[in-house]
């Protein structure tokens, strides 16, 4: 497959209610008629809070068993993050869940202390790099995205080791400006697609997040959700594009 339909899901979040923001992303996916991939927002079923108690099981989570009957429903990948436990440790563990059942997991890395995230939850250590569909795809959260050496792309055995970059978010809106404009460049300087999705709302914390969710191509080129509007945004992403635009500038193999 060398077109990729991409389904970005921006949308308000219910503080630590989990039932309600299941129903409410049941009624938002039944809105998408066809694509390839789903992304929800960070934490998508409680909102970006430090509650571990809250966390759940890989065995036995309600979302996870959730987003695994989407995948087979819509005939179509998943990638979000929820609060995972682990015995001793909690992690921000995003999931990537194939219509098939297959689930690949990313710890998010880079905790993000402002809000004392490091206090609660164990930092993953590991680059997570998932095949679907034709396509390589580099699994990111929220903080990642400050930090362009998580995301750093690379030629081996003549062929970029990634293709399109994802970062699932809860991004303030008083910082939004910084979100659009790392989002842009880490699709630059990686030549690749990056797709940010953020929510909008207001959280128990009284943050204000504008959304912002965004498609972005190797030139910088973005295909932006409205900012503070709950939308539903499904776009083609093009595999032959990207590779043809990565031959005529092949900056990365001079890395």
């Amino acid at each position: 497959m060398q077109d990729l339909k991409v389904s970005l899901v921006q949308t308000n979040q219910l503080w630590e209610d989990k039932k309600g923001n299941l129903a409410h992303f049941n009624t938002l996916l039944s809105q998408i008629e066809r694509t390839d991939l789903i992304i929800l927002p960070e934490m998508f079923h409680t909102g970006f809070t430090m509650q571990i108690d809250l966390a759940e099981n890989m065995e036995d989570s309600s979302a996870l068993r959730w987003l695994i009957d989407q995948a087979q429903i819509k005939n179509a990948a998943l990638y979000t993050s929820l609060i995972i436990r682990e015995k001793e440790h909690v992690y921000n563990r995003g999931v990537f869940v194939e219509p098939n059942g297959t689930i690949t997991y990313y710890d998010k890395r880079k905790t993000f202390s402002l809000a004392n995230e490091d206090k609660f939850f164990t930092s993953g250590n590991n680059q997570v790099i998932v095949p679907y569909a034709g396509w390589n795809i580099q699994l990111q959260i929220c903080y990642d995205l400050r930090f362009p050496e998580l995301s750093r792309n690379e030629i081996i055995d003549d062929r970029p080791i990634y293709d399109l970059c994802i970062y699932v978010a809860n991004w303030p809106a008083r910082r939004s400006e910084h979100w659009k404009t790392l989002l842009k460049a880490r699709a630059i300087e990686n030549q690749c697609y990056v797709i940010g999705v953020n929510r909008i709302g207001t959280d128990a914390n009284q943050l204000n997040y504008s959304g912002d969710s965004s498609i972005n191509n190797m030139l910088g080129d973005s295909l932006l959700c409205r900012a503070g509007e709950e939308q539903v945004l499904t776009q083609n992403i093009s595999l032959t594009e990207l590779n043809d635009l990565r031959k005529q500038l092949p900056f990365l193999k001079d890395k």
